[in-house]
């Protein structure tokens, strides 16, 4: 399995920044802040950008966290910029600049969980650990365990069976990108292509005649249209898109519902996303 997935990825898997010689520990660092919730399409273009404003996390550290917040654009969940913006500054501080390749210590960092952390010791500084995103528990729940979808997550389980599937070589971390991308792009959740996969053959949910079953409930996404989300994005643009501070008036006229914009501006605050500059006077975090 495992050579045959690697051989596959080798010939298939895409040619993102991330992947390629050179591409430095603090782009990898960014990439996956960007890639939390976003598709990789959305994140091309944006991730470039960044790379070139902010080539290091001294660069980033050096500049405002409104800054960061207003080159996020719409990248959608925007405390991630300004989780980047404290984890520059902490690796500046603690780390002479430079990204720590230790999981705990990327822990230690603001923003980054235990996913980031493995992620960036595995794929940029090439650690030997398991690395599980929902792509990777799907691969396993259907050619390991002969199950429909992947459930819910439930971390020390599925560390523990990626853990289990791992070469104990150096090849490990191209092992763990390559099934990554084979949930991606073959064995998908609603449309998986099994002729294309390298490993149908040994497949224990195909063996099994594709049953209908599942190993849990998954969690589902909340209606983006209409929510609080929608609202707080539509403050935040606003704001953006002043380059200055802005009134209540300029506020109000982003979002119709007052109840719902009030509620959407007072979470923004709470967040740090949205600063206080005086009365009924709002700016993006200095």
């Amino acid at each position: 399995m495992q050579r045959e997935v690697i051989e596959w990825f080798e010939a298939e898997g895409r040619d993102l920044p991330w992947r390629r010689p050179g591409f430095t520990p603090w782009g990898s660092l960014v990439s996956e802040f960007m890639l939390q919730q976003t598709p990789v399409a959305r994140v091309l273009p944006k991730l470039d950008e960044w790379l070139k404003r902010w080539p290091t996390p001294a660069a980033l550290a050096a500049d405002s966290p409104g800054e960061a917040v207003r080159a996020w654009d719409k990248l959608g969940y925007p405390r991630r910029a300004l989780w980047l913006h404290a984890c520059a500054v902490a690796i500046v501080e603690r780390f002479d600049g430079q990204v720590p390749g230790e999981v705990d210590d990327l822990l230690s960092l603001p923003g980054v969980g235990p996913y980031t952390a493995r992620a960036i010791a595995v794929f940029a500084f090439g650690a030997h650990e398991p690395v599980v995103d929902t792509n990777i528990r799907r691969v396993i729940a259907r050619h390991e365990k002969g199950l429909a979808d992947e459930g819910a997550p439930r971390e020390k389980q599925d560390l523990a069976d990626m853990d289990a599937l791992l070469p104990h070589s150096d090849r490990s971390p191209i092992f763990n990108q390559a099934v990554m991308e084979l949930g991606a792009l073959v064995c998908t959740s609603k449309s998986p292509a099994c002729a294309a996969c390298p490993i149908a053959s040994t497949c224990a949910w195909r063996a099994a005649g594709y049953p209908d079953n599942s190993s849990g409930t998954k969690p589902k996404q909340k209606k983006y249209e209409g929510s609080d989300r929608q609202a707080r994005g539509a403050i935040l643009a606003v704001l953006r898109s002043a380059g200055h501070s802005v009134t209540k008036e300029d506020v109000d006229q982003a979002w119709g519902e007052p109840v719902q914009r009030d509620r959407a501006l007072a979470s923004l605050i709470t967040d740090g996303l949205v600063i206080v500059v005086a009365d009924d006077t709002f700016a993006l975090p200095d």
